[in-house]
């Protein structure tokens, strides 16, 4: 379903240039939830706004459904490929209600108007555990939860093939980060979605994801299943993210 080849990116720094991915390639099958961890600077957060064509790439190709995506955001794309931010509050306008935003989406991308749109907006918004009455505030009066529950409501809206998760939990405490990761392991199952759950936290991917990618300076150090990463880590970083205690956050081990 994704399929990235010799992704490269680089920016300009204080006058210095830093690649943030070097010639980087993995795939996702249809349903698989890949998870993609490492330190900040990596290059996680950089990769997913090059698949979803929120920057443009200095080489490489990207492949959605076997289609390349040529660099442009399209609505195509916008069909196919949804993502969900990190700072949930930030990713809604301030000054607008979340109902339109999500009612956006709908109109645009689905075609929806009247009773219709109203009934998949509010199915949506109670498939996230939320009530739908909460839609008529502003996104600074909901929890840093519930706005990403939002969040993830209006990336369904779409209908997407392929979604993409960039840090989602880092900005949630550990009871939150708990519900959000079983209601995405849940709407995985009910969309059949690919999905790309980008985290520093390597607990959180391994309670959640298929597989794991290890990144690290723009590459991929290793890949394999939870059980292979915890039970034989190829790469030495990949240990140390295991010795740094964070499977404390979900799974309780260390």
């Amino acid at each position: 379903m994704v399929e990235v080849k010799n992704l490269e990116k680089s920016y300009m720094r204080n006058g210095r240039r830093i690649r943030a991915l070097r010639g980087l390639s993995l795939s996702a099958a249809p349903g698989e939830t890949l998870g993609i961890v490492g330190e900040s600077g990596s290059g996680k957060s950089t990769l997913l706004r090059l698949i979803a064509c929120l920057e443009q790439a200095d080489g490489g190709e990207v492949f959605i459904a076997g289609k390349a995506v040529g660099g442009k955001k399209t609505e195509e794309l916008c069909l196919d490929v949804q993502m969900v931010f990190q700072d949930a509050v930030r990713s809604f306008n301030p000054r607008k209600k979340i109902r339109p935003a999500m009612d956006e989406v709908l109109k645009r991308l689905r075609g929806l108007r009247g009773p219709e749109l109203i009934g998949e907006r509010e199915r949506l918004i109670r498939m996230v555990g939320l009530v739908p009455e909460l839609a008529e505030r502003y996104p600074g009066q909901l929890s840093g939860g519930q706005c990403q529950r939002m969040a993830i409501a209006r990336a369904l809206a779409a209908r997407p093939k392929v979604l993409l998760c960039d840090e989602i939990t880092s900005a949630l405490d550990v009871s939150a980060q708990a519900q959000i990761v079983r209601l995405l392991g849940n709407l995985q199952k009910e969309f059949g979605l690919t999905v790309l759950f980008v985290s520093h936290d390597l607990a959180l991917a391994m309670e959640l994801c298929d597989r794991i990618l290890v990144m690290k300076e723009g590459v991929c150090l290793e890949t394999g299943t939870p059980e292979e990463i915890r039970k034989n880590p190829r790469e030495a970083y990949t240990r140390e993210l295991f010795e740094a205690g964070i499977l404390d956050t979900v799974s309780g081990e260390t």
